[in-house]
């Protein structure tokens, strides 16, 4: 333990019957991460957190075998997971995966049915007024009062956030110039785009400064455009230490933004890792090219068939095959010779780096949904 000074702080306090919440309250006061609190509540005979592993150093949100049923079904079935402070982390999976279900979980709106999670070093289940103090959460669908104006819907957020009223009117024009609203401020929020709607739904989950925002398919049915502001108001929070969890179906949102990316299908978690160690787990290179003749496609598929880890994937409407291989660029000249000896003519072939696309088909078996949406 490298703050014995938290540890006998704790050890006072509980002497003098102070409670949990109250003890971690005041030392996030006191200016000590989340990381050093609970690993000093781990060391402290006793402790109401002694039964938790270990997290790793600022860790800011912790997931230990959660699970979640309604009934018969089975939403989550032991997720594991942790995120240290001023970090991204992308959860990708399909539609019905458990990804919504888990933030969720994680943003108190359900309880477990077995496991814990810890926000900022609360209990979700046991202190979870704690834990809606110092979250902020934008859903897939902007949760606005369209008869309001912009700034009324922020000024709403603050009161009901318990904010003195100064400080809501100031935090409410701080957001809208930070999310170039201020020109729609007095608007009714109904004549908003999309976009502006996405930004004021994550401008009001900011008003009562969160140290953990979630964003649930934050970009889902926006045009490129609004979805690279969202991006770059991401990258600006993350500067400022807050700590991401995003999900998203968007793959190249997951490779743009997320420090970490975390799979989940069928309720399980089946993959962690940066983008580069999922991408990795796909083995090597991908061969990648189009034939000039779409009829000659299957002939090119078996000219190059076994000079990959696995059968090529090929794409008759477009002409496209793509095969995985291990010997890079000797792959490549030997692709080439293979199909000038079967006289297929190429528009072009490339050898590249496999994406996320192709890790998600993988691991999943189909490709993710709504990718070009």
């Amino acid at each position: 333990m490298n703050h014995p000074e938290i540890v006998r702080y704790i050890e006072k306090a509980q002497q003098a019957q102070m409670t949990e919440g109250e003890i971690r309250d005041a030392l996030f006061r006191a200016g000590w991460v989340p990381g050093d609190i609970i690993e000093a509540f781990q060391s402290v005979k006793g402790s109401f957190a002694s039964d938790l592993p270990a997290p790793r150093h600022n860790t800011m949100i912790s997931a230990y075998g959660v699970k979640k049923y309604f009934g018969d079904v089975k939403a989550l079935e032991g997720i594991d997971l942790e995120v240290p402070m001023g970090s991204v982390l992308a959860l990708l999976g399909p539609n019905g995966a458990g990804k919504t279900t888990l933030v969720k979980i994680m943003t108190t709106l359900l309880s477990p049915t077995e496991g814990s999670v810890h926000i900022g070093g609360y209990d979700v289940a046991r202190e979870g007024s704690k834990v809606r103090e110092i979250i902020g959460l934008a859903g897939q669908h902007a949760a606005i009062d369209e008869y309001l104006t912009g700034r009324e819907n922020l000024q709403l957020i603050g009161r009901l956030c318990h904010l003195e009223e100064d400080r809501v009117k100031r935090k409410s024009e701080e957001l809208l110039q930070r999310f170039d609203l201020l020109d729609a401020a007095d608007r009714s929020a109904k004549t908003y785009s999309g976009g502006m709607r996405k930004r004021l739904d994550l401008a009001a989950s900011l008003m009562s400064n969160p140290q953990v925002v979630f964003l649930d398919e934050p970009t889902t049915g926006l045009d490129p455009r609004s979805r690279n502001e969202l991006w770059s108001i991401v990258k600006e929070l993350v500067a400022t230490g807050v700590t991401i969890l995003l999900t998203t179906q968007y793959l190249e949102e997951a490779d743009h933004l997320a420090d970490q990316i975390a799979v989940i299908d069928h309720g399980r978690l089946i993959a962690k890792g940066t983008s580069r160690e999922l991408k990795s787990m796909i083995g090597g290179e991908i061969l990648d090219f189009h034939v000039t003749r779409h009829e000659m496609i299957h002939r090119a598929g078996e000219a190059i068939g076994n000079l990959g880890t696995e059968k090529p994937r090929i794409d008759e409407a477009s002409g496209h095959v793509t095969l995985p291989v291990k010997q890079g660029s000797q792959a490549l000249i030997e692709a080439v010779r293979r199909l000038d000896m079967a006289h297929v003519p190429l528009e072009d072939i490339i050898l590249r780096r496999p994406t996320l696309d192709e890790v998600f088909l993988k691991l999943t078996g189909h490709p993710a949904e709504n990718e070009h949406a």
